[in-house]
């Protein structure tokens, strides 16, 4: 039996890549069902303390991610929960071949997606913060911790490299990215920095083993992706949670409750949990303000962090607050005239508006790179054609004597 809060963080996932332990062969790979299947939950009415503390009522008439696809790059989403029900798309399964993401005999991604994009449902108080949010799963790992010891299988971080390239290339605006490798992996390396160059927010776990040293956490620590710590119900910081420079905020991480696959919720504690609070505040900032790069992104939620209650490398800039970030610009201003008023009634489809805007940033990037290189072109012929006609009148390079 699993403890009451216990931190599945894909710690174990971490533990196989950085050993470099190979995937398992395909023969050996269950087709189709868990071999041991999540035990069943039960509904929890009550409103969890994450949720009271960001009220995610009064951000859906700002905005709900419509429109934004949040890759959770996981152990699969389990699409048959009510509360997920239209919300997750069909994926991928680097575990098993020909899987579309959505089996999760872990329960992990299941409960990390739900923090993102769990709709209300009558009689629970428990939603996603951007349940308007479309989740692409992207299965990886099957692996729990029950009782201190790690079982089930994962990729290794060839395969969580192509996994993360893989969601860039099914069009994600995010990548939420509740894993934590524990060595510098140039191919995972690598696939960040392709996600990076093609304007997609990164969001990845600063890990749970600050009482063996704080190892330096990957993807983390990559520059460009949002490192998140985990507090708990009083703002401090969780004990386990990392602290480093790598923390650029943190969230809620301890005692949070999540969906259970198939059905109910339970309670888990990890900066597993605090990273899908960030990456669904950056679905709400990419449908609000379409016009935002990824790294503006990223810059408008680390400005936006409240003051953290305590001191220390473990807090970054502060505490998440999805609110401010998505309503002031850096420097304390209302985003909007209305400063935090609902949008305007005749707005067009925000899905459409936020996904084409992000095109026609690719497209004006794609055409200035084009233009600069069609201008290197013809520099280089006039130079050709040119200088030997100068050298010929003794012509010389402006410049000093």
């Amino acid at each position: 039996m699993a403890r009451p809060f216990a931190r599945p963080a894909l710690a174990a996932l971490a533990t196989l890549l950085v050993t470099g332990l190979p995937a398992a062969p395909a023969a050996a790979r269950a087709p189709a069902r868990c071999a041991t299947p999540p035990a069943p939950a039960r509904p929890v009415v009550e409103q969890p303390w994450p949720q009271q503390r960001y009220a995610p009522e009064r951000l859906a008439p700002l905005a709900t991610g419509a429109g934004v696809v949040v890759a959770v790059v996981d152990s699969g989403v389990d699409r048959s929960h009510p509360q997920l029900t239209g919300r997750v798309s069909t994926g991928a399964d680097f575990l098993d071949p020909g899987g579309d993401g959505t089996r999760d005999c872990a329960g992990h991604g299941t409960g990390v997606a739900s923090i993102i994009a769990a709709t209300p449902q009558p009689g629970v108080a428990f939603r996603g913060l951007a349940p308007g949010a479309r989740i692409l799963p992207v299965r990886v790992s099957e692996q729990q911790v029950v009782d201190g010891r790690e079982s089930g299988r994962t990729v290794d971080a060839a395969g969580f490299a192509s996994a993360i390239r893989w969601a860039v290339d099914h069009d994600a605006d995010v990548l939420n990215l509740s894993v934590v490798l524990y060595a510098d992996d140039p191919a995972v390396r690598a696939a960040v920095s392709y996600a990076l160059r093609r304007d997609v927010v990164v969001v990845a776990a600063a890990g749970n083993l600050h009482d063996n040293g704080d190892p330096r956490p990957y993807p983390a620590a990559y520059d460009g992706v949002l490192g998140v710590g985990a507090i708990g119900r009083d703002g401090t910081r969780a004990a386990f949670s990392q602290t480093g420079a790598y923390v650029d905020l943190v969230a809620p991480g301890g005692e949070v409750l999540m969906a259970a696959p198939r059905q109910g919720h339970h309670r888990a504690e990890g900066t597993s949990y605090a990273t899908p609070f960030v990456a669904a505040t950056a679905a709400l900032l990419r449908q609000y303000r379409p016009e935002l790069s990824a790294a503006e992104v990223t810059a408008r939620i680390v400005a936006g962090a409240d003051p953290a209650p305590g001191r220390g490398e473990g807090y970054g800039a502060g505490v998440l607050n999805p609110y401010r970030a998505v309503t002031e610009v850096p420097g304390g201003a209302s985003a909007r005239s209305g400063g935090g008023a609902a949008l305007p009634a005749d707005r067009p489809d925000p899905a459409v508006l936020a996904r084409q805007a992000r095109r026609d940033t690719a497209r004006d990037r794609a055409l200035l790179v084009a233009g600069a290189t069609g201008g290197a072109a013809a520099l280089v012929a006039l130079v050709a054609v040119v200088l030997p006609r100068g050298a010929r009148r003794r012509w010389r390079p402006a410049g000093p004597a």
